[in-house]
């Protein structure tokens, strides 16, 4: 009995996520490879016989190529060779689907957290300004000062980390399993490993939640419906990822 197992962290050969390769195209009936010659269609009988002669299904075919590698300089439909860079692979996922998604996962991990900081005087400092019409530059420094910018380091922890282990473990944060849509390598369409998993999440939620959250999400929701081929976002780039739909 084998005792071969699975590499840790790695999907079954059996994967139905995996890139599929693409069937040889089927020989019309009656013409096609290993059929029986008729009488006298022996090799090198008849005129016209040899190299070059017969139906181009007499000969075996060689498989078709592989999808092609990850190409970064592809982005809004590069050459490829003639070769489709989605062979292979299940439907990209809806930009609405993969929002509703991102929104689930967002209140998931928003509210309790919260929640616990209630206590410390809660995630949000709203100071009372007493009427004395601070410039937008003060508003910005009482924002991120002290007790909110230790929150949202927290928050980034946490975002990162939940983000990291569900990509990693098969593809799915909880939206995106209600949403039936799964993150996959675009080279191979496999579950990311830790590395890109966590690139993936740092891209994502660092300039979400430290730097300029509105301009961020804008450029992401407006690169999921503008990308091609793949209707990547800034951090699908920057891990080489692809959200694809499970349905």
């Amino acid at each position: 009995m084998s005792n071969d197992q699975p590499t840790p962290g790695q999907p079954p050969e059996d994967d139905p996520f995996l890139k599929k390769p693409q069937e040889p195209p089927t020989p019309p009936s009656g013409s096609a490879a290993g059929s029986e010659p008729g009488p006298g269609a022996g090799a090198g009988s008849g005129p016209g016989s040899g190299p070059g002669s017969g139906s181009p299904y007499d000969r075996a075919q060689p498989p078709p190529p592989p999808p092609p590698p990850y190409d970064p300089n592809a982005y809004g439909g590069g050459p490829y060779g003639g070769t489709d860079p989605l062979a292979g692979m299940p439907p990209l996922g809806e930009p609405g689907k993969r929002i509703l998604a991102r929104l689930i996962d967002f209140l998931i991990i928003s509210i309790p957290l919260y929640l616990i900081s209630l206590p410390f005087g809660g995630a949000v400092d709203v100071s009372d300004n007493n009427g004395n019409g601070e410039s937008a530059g003060d508003v910005f420094s009482q924002t991120y000062s002290g007790h909110q910018l230790l929150w949202s380091l927290i928050a980034l922890v946490v975002y990162v980390a939940y983000d990291t282990y569900f990509t990693h473990k098969d593809g799915r944060t909880i939206g995106k399993r209600l949403l039936k849509l799964r993150v996959a390598m675009l080279n191979d369409g496999r579950v990311p490993d830790t590395s890109a998993s966590f690139l993936r999440a740092v891209v994502l939620w660092l300039p979400a939640l430290l730097c300029c959250p509105c301009l961020w999400w804008l450029i992401n929701i407006v690169l999921m419906f503008t990308d091609k081929p793949y209707r990547q976002g800034l951090h699908d780039k920057a891990a080489k990822t692809v959200v694809v739909s499970t349905a």
